[in-house]
């Protein structure tokens, strides 16, 4: 996969090639600043931050600023951005739809009859999320479902809420990170021409090293941080019913139609279309639950449609300063469309500083004077994935944008495509979730908004902003190092004489 291609446009700054980096880095301080002082956690805002940032970089340009703009617009089109965006959507309207049945009400249940206590449930809740997102090869409807079903449950329970949120968060690095049809495993795989299942044969003894480290961190830190159960929760937790669990079969179908190749909006699409007929065929939710025209009082039509057998039972007449569509489906896409966008803005100002040659640049610069050893080599490879994840949110976009000079150093002393590809994927994957700003982060934070209008006992003080979170990602934190220490003493470390990477079909 080249860095560029003939018919790319390429940009000029005034400042050189440094100043393509001006709207990315004016968005991260603008981050840094709204949630980590400021304690906003708002993706609107970061929406506006991202959108100045981009004007910034307008005003630096030299020669025409179209130009400029066909860049934006080209950046937008990226199909990393519409990976993200789809598994934003399908998995807000999956989540959304069991949650409408019950589901967490079942958790409350097994968690009660297992005595799954608020100490254990963060590691628990970490293994759990690790399952379905290695099965399901995305980290971020991992965060989405995991947030929307399995934190309230804990949190009720009296787990405390950051430590809960990390290791959703940890669950989706795992899962990311080695899952073999994950995209970021796709990529990294392909980028360094290394075979996908010799990569993740290969990374396995990274991601199991640095997991069992984390499980303990969860199970030490939920003793620690636990608090007790909610007011009224014994309440709620004797009037909670097995009835939801039923929707482990829907989660079921997605993780077995994934593993079986199908791609995940398929696998997605059949475990929505089966949690529908479950909701419809138990009684655990009515059809407005799921979907609802609140038609004004005034339409005739609506009237006329209310009063039918099928169509009644989604149509409700309302005053017509309350009309509109809700359900799980609406919700559970609409919640999105911020981050949408933000992801859309973010990755056209990645773009940018591509096309300007501020990442040819810094890697120009590694390249000729930081990395002259073998173990200097890929410790920049891991610091160097590190700081593009800092400025890109979706970590395939930075896992795209740092591939070509991880290529180029691992070939340069020679370093095996599987070795090249686990540093460059391990990386992108762990920060990804680590950084407030992170598109893994601000899904599930997305998730976590909409909890307050689902549960009369869930209040705004529970939601966990982003920028408090990143200390608590432990399995993130412990990938990176296991990683920079692998560097530094060359365990796991392959020459391309050590073993053939053999081309395979690609995904």
């Amino acid at each position: 996969m080249s860095h560029e291609t003939e018919a790319e446009t390429r940009l000029t700054f005034r400042g050189g090639p440094a100043a393509s980096a001006v709207p990315v880095a004016f968005f991260v301080v603008w981050a840094v600043v709204q949630s980590g002082l400021l304690g906003i956690g708002d993706t609107t805002g970061l929406v506006v931050g991202m959108l100045v940032g981009l004007i910034a970089g307008l005003l630096l340009v030299r020669g025409d600023w179209k130009q400029y703009a066909d860049v934006v617009f080209e950046g937008m089109t990226k199909r990393v951005a519409a990976t993200a965006i789809v598994a934003w959507l399908w998995a807000g309207m999956f989540a959304n739809t069991i949650q409408t049945g019950g589901f967490v009400d079942g958790l409350v249940w097994a968690a009660s009859v297992l005595d799954v206590g608020a100490a254990l449930f963060p590691a628990v809740t970490f293994l759990l999320a690790a399952l379905l997102a290695t099965g399901i090869g995305t980290g971020y409807g991992t965060a989405i479902a995991f947030t929307a079903l399995v934190f309230p449950a804990g949190v009720l329970l009296g787990a405390s809420p950051v430590l809960l949120f990390g290791a959703i968060l940890s669950g989706a690095v795992f899962g990311d990170n080695l899952a073999p049809v994950s995209d970021t495993t796709i990529v990294s795989a392909v980028t360094q021409d290394a075979d996908i299942g010799g990569v993740v044969a290969s990374r396995f003894k990274y991601a199991i090293v640095a997991a069992v480290l984390a499980f303990v961190a969860y199970l030490v830190a939920g003793a620690t941080m636990a608090g007790t159960p909610l007011q009224g929760a014994a309440g709620i937790t004797e009037a909670a019913r097995p009835l939801g669990l039923t929707h482990l079969f829907s989660i079921g179908v997605v993780i077995g139609t994934a593993i079986n190749g199908r791609h995940i909006v398929e696998a997605v699409s059949w475990g929505l279309i089966v949690s529908v007929v479950l909701n419809l065929g138990l009684g655990l939710a009515p059809a407005a639950g799921m979907l609802v025209f609140r038609a004004p009082e005034s339409a005739g039509l609506a009237q006329s449609v209310d009063a039918l057998p099928v169509l009644g039972s989604v149509v409700t007449l309302v005053p017509t300063a309350e009309s509109g569509v809700g359900g799980s489906l609406y919700s559970g896409a609409a919640g999105f469309f911020p981050l949408i966008v933000l992801v859309l803005l973010i990755v056209a100002g990645a773009e940018v500083m591509q096309r300007g040659g501020g990442f040819e640049a810094v890697e120009s610069f590694l390249l000729d004077r930081v990395a002259t050893s073998v173990r200097r080599a890929e410790t920049t490879m891991v610091l160097g994935t590190a700081t593009v994840n800092a400025a890109i949110t979706i970590n395939t976009a930075a896992e795209i944008a740092i591939a070509p000079y991880v290529a180029r150093l691992g070939k340069k002393f020679n370093i095996n495509g599987y070795r090249r590809a686990n540093i460059l994927d391990a990386n992108t994957s762990a920060l990804g979730y680590i950084f407030p700003w992170g598109g893994g982060v601000l899904a599930g934070f997305t998730a976590m908004q909409g909890l307050p209008a689902e549960y009369e006992w869930f209040t705004a003080s529970m939601l966990v902003n982003p920028a408090s979170v990143w200390p608590f990602v432990f399995h993130g934190w412990f990938l990176v190092g296991v990683f920079l220490l692998a560097a530094w003493t060359g365990y796991g470390r392959e020459y391309v004489s050590d073993r053939r990477s053999d081309e395979v079909s690609r995904v």
